[in-house]
């Protein structure tokens, strides 16, 4: 994954069903691919966080949250930005939500990383088209 350098890092909302003090292999996976993370350990955090910081690139979401259904969840985050990339992950590889764009095993970190390039790509792509329109602009 290319980074431009006058591009900041992406930045994924990731909502874990994991205790807050524990060490997610997940997160540790997107870190230690140069991608920024913020992190939600339940469905009503991950709500007021995406309201907060709602130019994040993308949301990794757990289908295992157990305050709310993981579509419900889904369609909540999608009031606040319909265009968000979703990826989910769940140990089987196969319970997905509906309404995700991506859907991977969390048991494989290397399928993450490609469905997170994947959503990285798209945002380079449309960041070089609208400079590419404000220079024509000029």
């Amino acid at each position: 994954m290319h980074i431009s350098p006058h591009m900041t890092r992406p930045c994924f909302l990731v909502i874990d069903n994991q205790y807050p003090g524990s060490i997610s292999t997940r997160k540790l996976v997107i870190e230690t691919a140069q991608l920024n993370v913020i992190t939600a350990y339940s469905a009503h955090e991950a709500i007021d966080l995406l309201a907060r910081f709602s130019s994040v690139d993308g949301i990794v979401l757990d289908t295992e949250m157990a305050d709310i259904p993981c579509r419900r969840l889904i369609e909540r985050l999608r009031q606040i930005r319909s265009d968000i990339p979703i990826i989910t992950v769940s140990p089987t590889g196969h319970d997905k939500c509906d309404g995700e764009q991506y859907h991977v095993s969390s048991y494989d970190p290397q399928a993450l990383l490609e469905q997170l390039r994947q959503v990285c790509g798209k945002r380079e792509q449309e960041s070089i088209i609208r400079e590419n329109e404000a220079s024509q602009d000029k």
